[in-house]
C-alpha cells in the first residue's frame, strides 16, 4: 500500500485568514500613520492602542495561513500522519482503535476556542472520549480517530475515501511497525532555546527593542518637530510633530517578531538552521539601525 494523501479542505479557510491577513494589516499600517502624525493627547493613545490591538494577532494568523497550506494526512499500510504547520503527529496503524465521524456521537463536540474556517486547532475535554486535539478545517466533516492514549479529530475534503483507505490498512496489517512520534510548534521554540547562539540574538533583539521604545517614549514630549525621511535632492523631508517618531521602535518591533517567526520555520530542518540564525542575527542588526536612525533623526536640525 503506497502513501496516500488527503489533504483537508482549504478553499474557505483560505479565503477568510488571507481577507483577516490584509484587513488588519491595513489597520496597523493606517493607525501608526495616523498617530505619526497626531498632536500628544487622547487622540494619540486610541490610534496607538488599535495599532497594538490590530497588530498582535497577525502573527498567529499569518501562522495558522501557513499551517493550513502545509496541512496533510498521509496513510500507508504501517502509519498514519497527521501534520499541521509545525506539529506533526505520527500513529502507527496497529495503534488505531476505531476511526469514526463526528456526527455519529449524538451530540456535538466541544470546539476549541478561536475556532475558524481553516484553523479549528486545540484541545477539547469531552465527557466519553476524555481529551480530543483537533487538527482540522472544518467543523462540520470531522472524523474522530482513537488511539489508547489520545483521540484525534481531523477534517479529510474527501472523509469516504479516507475512511475506506484506513480500513483497509488496519485489515491489512503492519508489515513494519512504525514508531509513535509527536512534535509540537513549542519543541521547536525549546530545541533553538538551548542554543546559546538562538538565546542570545532573541534576548539581544528584545532587550535593544524594549530600549528603543522606552527611549522614544520618553524623548516624545520634548520634541516639537522631526523629519522623517528624505526628499530627492537628498534634504531632510518636511518635519511631523515629534510623536511621529512612534513610527521608528513600531516598525522594529514589527519586523523583529516577523524574523523571529520566520527563522523558526527555517531552525526545525537541522540543514537549515544557519538560515534561522542568520534570519535572528539580521533581526538584530535591523534594530540595531533603527537606534541609528532615531539618533540621527534628533540631531538633524529642523
Amino acid at each position: 500500500m503506497s502513501l496516500l494523501s488527503f489533504p483537508p479542505d482549504r478553499q474557505r479557510g483560505l479565503a477568510l485568514q488571507i481577507s483577516l491577513l490584509l484587513a488588519l494589516s491595513a489597520i496597523t499600517a493606517i493607525a501608526i500613520w495616523r498617530a505619526s502624525i497626531s498632536p500628544i493627547g487622547l487622540t494619540l493613545v486610541i490610534y496607538i492602542l488599535v495599532a497594538v490591538l490590530a497588530f498582535f494577532p497577525l502573527p498567529f494568523l499569518a501562522y495558522r495561513l501557513y499551517a493550513l497550506t502545509r496541512a496533510n494526512y498521509r496513510l500507508d499500510r504501517d502509519q498514519l500522519i497527521l501534520s499541521w504547520g509545525l506539529r506533526l503527529e505520527q500513529i502507527p496503524i496497529s495503534d488505531i482503535e476505531w476511526v469514526r465521524p463526528a456526527s455519529t456521537m449524538g451530540k456535538s463536540l466541544p470546539l476549541p476556542l478561536l475556532a475558524l474556517p481553516g484553523s479549528v486547532l486545540g484541545t477539547r475535554m469531552h465527557t466519553e472520549l476524555g481529551s480530543i486535539e483537533f487538527l482540522a478545517s472544518e467543523a462540520k466533516s470531522l472524523l474522530l480517530i482513537a488511539t489508547a492514549q489520545q483521540v484525534f479529530a481531523i477534517s479529510p475534503e474527501d472523509p469516504s475515501a479516507f475512511m475506506e483507505s484506513i480500513q483497509h490498512a488496519i485489515e491489512m496489517g503492519s508489515l513494519t511497525p512504525a514508531s509513535p512520534q509527536s512534535v509540537y510548534p513549542s519543541f521547536v521554540v525549546g530545541q533553538a532555546w538551548e542554543s546559546p547562539l538562538a538565546r542570545y540574538l532573541w534576548l539581544a533583539g528584545i532587550f535593544l527593542n524594549l530600549g528603543l521604545l522606552v527611549w522614544v517614549s520618553l524623548m516624545i514630549p520634548g520634541l516639537r518637530q522631526v523629519p522623517l525621511g528624505f526628499l530627492a535632492s537628498g534634504a531632510p523631508s518636511p518635519s511631523v510633530p515629534g510623536v511621529g517618531l512612534i513610527l521608528l521602535p513600531a516598525l522594529s518591533i514589527g519586523l523583529f517578531v516577523f524574523g523571529w517567526v520566520a527563522g523558526l520555520f527555517f531552525y526545525r530542518n537541522r540543514e537549515r538552521r544557519i538560515l534561522a540564525e542568520i534570519v535572528w542575527g539580521g533581526g538584530v542588526l535591523c534594530t540595531f539601525l533603527f537606534l541609528m536612525a532615531v539618533m540621527f533623526v534628533i540631531t538633524t536640525p529642523v
